[in-house]
């Protein structure tokens, strides 16, 4: 293993020994796997890295307290505040929302200095319903930054004060006009109070496009044995969007294998297909300022999602310009009644408790891709059959240089 040789070299290195970890759980070697991490987080408990995966490997073991080892390790640093920072994510990501409250709580006592702590115990008492509880950190504290801003926004949202919410998102989005967070936040209190600009941001025809793959015919079935192979030895992603289901490791084209390749040069080419039909450049507008930019793709996994309930809640993806869907494999009973296994683009998440509907919705086809802005949440509705296999990126932009000749970066 080209790892044991790399710390033969540098035996004290944490990433090598993280890397050499997830090889052997990627082999099937899970107990060996487990004995490196356990030493990880032992000798360094304040390696955030190795405290997920180990986390990630109790999960993946089926142990229902897969947060253990943030708690031993804030026992053993007590010093260190983002240990306790980095457990609240965890508990939320895995919509465990009071006891990620609880945690923030305990180490605001801990450290009172630190209003981040403050914060996070609104923000995951308010999802998880402590309205009272979020109401009151919130009146006693004035955050300034944009975090703040958009996650009190939030909380007026499920307070009936969208107008309220309205300031603080404007406010955000003078500081920092590319917050995509904050443009879907707005995206959807524009519509709850019927502003017509509504329909400037997320309406106009050719955001939303579900377009054939190019070279799908010959693609799509060597891409579909590939993945499999991938997501046999996969996991159930900690803080994700999925419930149920695996997702791909780290960047699916910075893989060596062929099929990626042409994967990514196929894609590339689609989104030529995109760009094409989107509405004319507009300097205000999150999306279609970046029309006439150069675009790449940063960002690119797989999941497999199985029958039983298996679903992607309602989300975005904050650091890109355009998401995406690629389908290779879809339910067998994605006709039935209530649309299994169909893509919704423009429902709000559960927790800001709106009844808004989805602005469109996508029966899936093997070999299509969907393509639509980031500022518009997304999930997948649960199905009952077979499995669904997909691909998906994040799109990029970059200020076109004056002597760049294509329009997209093949990064």
């Amino acid at each position: 293993m080209r790892f044991d040789r790399a710390l033969q070299r540098d035996p004290g290195n944490l990433e090598l020994w993280l890397g050499k970890a997830q090889a052997l759980e990627v082999e099937g070697r899970n107990e060996e796997a487990e004995a490196i991490a356990e030493a990880l987080v032992s000798q360094a408990p304040r390696w955030l890295a190795g405290l997920r995966f180990k986390a990630e490997l109790l999960m993946a073991r089926g142990v229902a307290d897969v947060a253990a080892p943030y708690r031993d390790a804030a026992a053993r640093a007590p010093q260190d505040p983002q240990i306790s920072i980095a457990h609240c994510a965890l508990l939320a990501g895995i919509d465990r929302k009071a006891e990620a409250a609880e945690v923030a709580a305990n180490a605001r006592r801990r450290f009172p200095e630190l209003e981040q702590l403050a914060l996070l115990e609104a923000v995951y008492a308010g999802e998880d319903g402590q309205d009272e509880r979020a109401e009151a950190i919130w009146a006693e504290f004035q955050f300034q930054s944009s975090t703040h801003h958009l996650h009190e926004a939030r909380h007026r949202v499920r307070q009936g004060e969208p107008e309220r919410a309205v300031r603080l998102i404007d406010s955000l989005l003078q500081a920092d006009r590319s917050n995509v967070a904050g443009w879907a936040l707005r995206g959807l209190l524009w519509r709850l109070l019927d502003d017509p600009r509504k329909d400037w941001l997320h309406g106009q025809e050719g955001l939303v496009q579900f377009l054939p793959l190019h070279d799908r015919d010959t693609i799509v079935p060597q891409t579909i044995d590939a993945l499999h192979a991938l997501h046999d030895s996969s996991r159930f992603p900690l803080g994700q969007s999925l419930r149920g289901g695996t997702q791909t490791r780290a960047g699916l084209f910075d893989r060596y294998e062929p099929i990626y390749e042409a994967l990514h040069r196929a894609i590339i080419r689609t989104l030529g297909d995109y760009r094409a039909k989107l509405p004319p450049a507009h300097s205000d507008h999150p999306l279609l300022r970046h029309r006439d930019d150069a675009w790449s793709i940063a960002g690119s996994w797989s999941v497999r999602l199985a029958g039983g309930g298996d679903h992607h809640t309602s989300h975005i993806h904050p650091n890109g310009i355009v998401s995406s869907a690629l389908y290779l494999e879809i339910p067998d009973d994605i006709d039935a009644r209530g649309e299994p296994g169909w893509l919704e683009i423009g429902r709000p998440p559960p927790d800001l408790r709106l009844e808004l509907p989805p602005l469109f919705t996508i029966r899936p086809r093997p070999g299509h891709l969907a393509l639509f802005p980031s500022t518009l949440y997304h999930g997948t509705r649960p199905f009952d059959g077979a499995r669904r296999l997909t691909v998906a990126f994040d799109v990029c932009s970059h200020p076109r240089r004056s002597d760049a000749s294509i329009g997209i970066v093949a990064t």
